[in-house]
């Protein structure tokens, strides 16, 4: 279960003048390379300048590293928790950086999920995202054109999900055994 930071939920619920939220998204996909051949994110944050800031110790890349999001044009709908109906995160990124659009287009055309991540930071803490752990989706219906990116990303089958989370196995719970 995600939960909040308690400086997230007074800056929402209060919106101080000297805190500030950065939404960040990174953006995952085992085509995206770097020069060196290395798997890379893309990461951004709706903001105009790039932010510098600390991935969480769970994180699929770069756990616990400082990383740099960049400064790029985006929107998004955060995802509502309604009963029976499976959360998505409603996202467009404006097209002023045409790596994204090719990096996109590349994944798209593969059989792996398009995986992001959405992580809010205050300005005052990058020492982490505030939301632990930040919610995991899978990118689909992605439309590309010259003037944006948009997409869908949903979490990755959220109604098979065990109940409790936890398995009880006779290797961690000898108790069960008789």
């Amino acid at each position: 279960m995600t939960t909040i930071k308690q400086a997230l939920a007074e800056a929402y619920a209060s919106a101080p003048v000297s805190e500030v939220i950065i939404d960040t998204l990174e953006i995952r996909h085992p085509s995206f390379v770097d020069d060196d051949g290395n798997p890379t994110a893309i990461r951004i944050c709706r903001d105009r300048l790039d932010f510098a800031a600390y991935l969480e110790a769970g994180a699929p890349m770069n756990a616990g590293q400082l990383v740099t999001f960049l400064a790029v044009p985006f929107d998004f709908t955060l995802p509502a928790l309604a009963e029976g109906k499976v959360p998505t995160l409603k996202i467009v990124v404006d097209n002023v950086d045409r790596s994204i659009t090719a990096a996109i287009e590349r994944a798209y055309q593969q059989s792996d999920p398009i995986q992001t991540t959405y992580r809010p930071y205050l300005v005052s803490d990058p020492s982490g995202p505030q939301m632990n752990p930040p919610p995991n989706m899978v990118l689909s219906r992605v439309t590309v054109d010259v003037f944006k990116v948009a997409g869908t990303a949903t979490l990755n089958d959220v109604h098979n999900w065990p109940f409790p989370g936890r398995v009880y196995n006779p290797a961690d719970f000898p108790g069960l055994l008789r």
